[in-house]
C-alpha cells in the first residue's frame, strides 16, 4: 500500500492492527476505527443515512450503497480477473475466485487438516467438530448443523409442507400467507397495553420481544459462539 497522504497511511496501517479502542456503547463489540463503530451504532438505531438515487431503498454504510447500485442499477463488475474473464461486483468474491487459480486456503482447521478458501465455509466446518445443529425442521423439529442437509430433509421428508414464508421480523417460516399474518397479528404487532414481566420491572409492547426477554431470566442462553464455547442471550 502507498498513499501520497500521511493521514491514509496511517488509516491504512490500522487494518494491520488487533487494536480495537472503540467500543459500542449499545453491546460488547469493539471496533478499529471511529467509522466502523459508527456504522454499526447504526444498526442498533436503524439510522440508513446513504440513500440510492434511483430508488426508496437506503443503507447503513456508503460500501453498502455502492453495492447496491452495481447490483440494481449500473450493472458494473469493475473487478476483473487477470486470469480468466471472470469479473466481480465485489472486490471480496474476486479475492475469493482467485483462490480458485492459486489454490491458497488461506483459512485453516485447527482440529483437522482441513482448509478453505473462505472464511464462512470454515464456520460451517467447525460445526462437524462440535456436533452443534443450529438449523431446525420447523415441520418435524428435526435438528442439523448444515442448512443444505436441512433443506434436504424438508424437501425429501415434507414435500409440499414446505414453509414458503419468511417473516420479516423473527427467523420463523410459514407454509401458508394466512398463517404468516396471525403469526405477525399474535407475535409482532403493537399492543397497546404493555406487557409487564414478572420478574422484573420491563415492559414491553409486542409479545415476540417480551417473549426473548423471558429467557433471560429461565438462564438460557440460544446464541452460541461458532469459534469456541461461549454462549449468550442475546
Amino acid at each position: 500500500f502507498t498513499s501520497a497522504r500521511l493521514s491514509n497511511l496511517k488509516r491504512h496501517l490500522k487494518t494491520h492492527s488487533d487494536e480495537k479502542r472503540y467500543l459500542c456503547h449499545l453491546c460488547p463489540k469493539a471496533f478499529r476505527t471511529a467509522t466502523l463503530l459508527h456504522n454499526h451504532v447504526n444498526t442498533h438505531t436503524g439510522t440508513k443515512p446513504y440513500k440510492c438515487s434511483e430508488c426508496d431503498t437506503a443503507f447503513v454504510t456508503r460500501g453498502e450503497l455502492s453495492r447496491h447500485r452495481r447490483y440494481k442499477h449500473t450493472l458494473e463488475k469493475p473487478f476483473k480477473c487477470t486470469i480468466c474473464e471472470y469479473c466481480s461486483v465485489e472486490a471480496s468474491k474476486m479475492r475469493r475466485h482467485i483462490r480458485s487459480h492459486t489454490g491458497e486456503r488461506p483459512y485453516p482447521c485447527g482440529l483437522c487438516s482441513y482448509a478453505s478458501k473462505d472464511a464462512y465455509k470454515l464456520k460451517r466446518h467447525m460445526l462437524t467438530h462440535t456436533g452443534e445443529k443450529r438449523y431446525e425442521c420447523c415441520v418435524c423439529r428435526a435438528r442439523f448443523t448444515q442448512s443444505g442437509t436441512m433443506k434436504i430433509h424438508m424437501l425429501q421428508k415434507h414435500g409440499e409442507n414446505v414453509p414458503k414464508h419468511q417473516c420479516p421480523h423473527c427467523s420463523t417460516l410459514i407454509s401458508r400467507k394466512s398463517d404468516l399474518g396471525v403469526h405477525l397479528r399474535n407475535l409482532h404487532s403493537y399492543v397497546e397495553e404493555a406487557i409487564q414481566c414478572r420478574a422484573c420491572e420491563a415492559v414491553f409492547h409486542e409479545r415476540y420481544a417480551f417473549l426473548q426477554h423471558k429467557k433471560t431470566h429461565r438462564g438460557e442462553k440460544g446464541f452460541k459462539c461458532a469459534q469456541c464455547s461461549y454462549t449468550c442471550n442475546q
